[in-house]
């Protein structure tokens, strides 16, 4: 939650630690790069808020905040960070990793920009199984190219046909 609100509240904001490295920018979006060449010791955080920034606190906390819901409860989830390197995302363990956490959120953005194809146990394991144990979690897929859509609407039409995620 703090890295969410902090990162949401900057312009740029970046997190180096060892080889993985995260970024946000307030105009390009969440990445995440995990093949440095070097490894480095510590932790480096960039924090960097324009002098003319139009960002409001409470804007961003209704970013992360699902309507009649107090607290934390919503949050985007850039599914490509999921990806080590070349691979394809296609099993449901790689599902399991994406899902951490997830299930403390109200309502959960999956943003599919950047990924090319994902296999059916991975979307299965997404919009079936963990949206069947957890009915009260809203997943909503995003940015999806028309082919990880279609194995989205593979597991949504699994569903039983009174809960299917993300459509409403």
């Amino acid at each position: 939650m703090g890295i969410f609100f902090s990162s949401r509240s900057c312009d740029r904001f970046s997190i180096l630690s060892r080889r993985i490295y995260f970024k946000h920018s307030a105009t390009h979006g969440d990445w995440l790069l995990d093949e440095l060449d070097e490894e480095t010791e510590g932790t480096h955080v960039t924090m960097v808020i324009d002098l003319d920034t139009g960002r409001r606190l409470n804007e961003v906390w209704k970013e992360g905040s699902a309507p009649n819901y107090r607290g934390f409860t919503r949050t985007t989830i850039p599914v490509v960070v999921a990806q080590y390197g070349d691979e394809n995302l296609i099993s449901r363990s790689q599902a399991k990793r994406v899902l951490t956490r997830v299930e403390k959120f109200k309502e959960v953005m999956f943003d599919f920009s950047g990924v090319e194809m994902i296999g059916q146990a991975f979307a299965d394991e997404i919009f079936r199984v963990f949206a069947s144990e957890h009915p009260d979690v809203r997943l909503i897929p995003v940015l999806a190219n028309p082919e990880v859509q279609a194995m989205i609407d593979l597991a949504l039409q699994a569903r039983e046909p009174t809960a299917v995620a993300g459509k409403d």
